[in-house]
């Protein structure tokens, strides 16, 4: 496994302030990053190279991707991995605003489907 990178520590750093309310968090290595979970169901990875992967509801999906930075995530190339799953560019997440847009998202989802 290698070792995580200065662009992924400071990203899930300011993961970890967003979601401080949040009563259920924990983080696990999965993705090829390092994954928050909330409510034991995954909302986003912080990837090595500081991008996001998010993971929001299907129905939005379309209407996600017209986002600034936002595209399919794919499970290596040209294997795309679904509707819900969404790569954020580290440029589209550089400032606060940025990074709460999709954490918010990735809560609406997550909530949605705990139970």
């Amino acid at each position: 496994m290698s070792a995580e990178t200065a662009e992924q520590a400071a990203l899930v750093g300011r993961l970890r302030s967003l979601l401080v309310a949040e009563p259920s968090v924990r983080e696990v290595s999965m993705f090829g990053g390092r994954s928050i979970m909330v409510n034991e169901k995954m909302i986003v990875a912080a990837q090595r190279d500081g991008a996001l992967l998010v993971r929001v509801a299907a129905d939005r999906h379309e209407d996600l991707l017209t986002n600034p930075g936002a595209t399919q995530a794919e499970m290596g190339a040209g294997r795309d991995m679904g509707p819900g799953w969404i790569d954020v560019a580290p440029a589209a997440i550089e400032g606060d605003d940025g990074l709460a847009f999709w954490v918010a998202a990735a809560l609406e989802h997550n909530r949605a489907v705990a139970g």
